[in-house]
């Protein structure tokens, strides 16, 4: 009977664990080719982030953070790469308030070094001088967005 109420404790207990890294989807286009290799004017690199978060199973999640390079030269697009990195995590017996941190913080950090990679080799690649990814704060982004949130719902419930 002891051993069955230790195995009830450790079913309670906060756990996190990663199941799988994977690249949900990889693209690349460098549509003004082979010209633009000619080009010697240095390109404006701009770069677009977003999460997702998908319930899988009770304790499961797959996280996807997608990042969209596109470097120009004037209105000319020189490359666009946008790569999915994704992960299925494990998160079970955590409140609530926390499991929105886990999913919208925790695993976009372990996912970014990844995402970060395969952008880098991608262009690379390609051709081009690699692309390395600034970090990302994600803690400073989420909180951003929660701010945005209840600034929204405020606005909401004044009209």
């Amino acid at each position: 009977m002891a051993e069955e109420q230790v195995a009830a404790g450790q079913e309670q207990q906060p756990a996190f664990g990663i199941e799988k890294i994977y690249i949900k989807d990889l693209s690349l286009e460098i549509p003004n080719a082979p010209q633009i290799f000619m080009e010697r004017t240095a390109p404006q690199v701009g770069i677009e982030l977003s999460n997702a978060v998908n319930k899988l199973d009770e304790g499961i999640y797959e996280v996807v953070t997608t990042v969209t390079v596109t470097s120009k030269i004037e209105d000319k697009t020189v490359f666009l790469v946008e790569v999915a990195q994704a992960g299925i995590f494990q998160v079970r017996n955590v409140p609530d308030e926390n499991l929105e941190v886990i999913l919208s913080v925790t695993c976009p950090n372990i996912l970014f070094p990844y995402v970060r990679e395969a952008v880098s080799d991608t262009v690379t690649r390609a051709g081009f001088p690699p692309v390395l990814l600034n970090p990302i704060n994600f803690e400073a982004l989420y909180a951003q967005q929660k701010q945005q949130q209840e600034a929204d719902a405020a606005a909401a419930t004044t009209h």
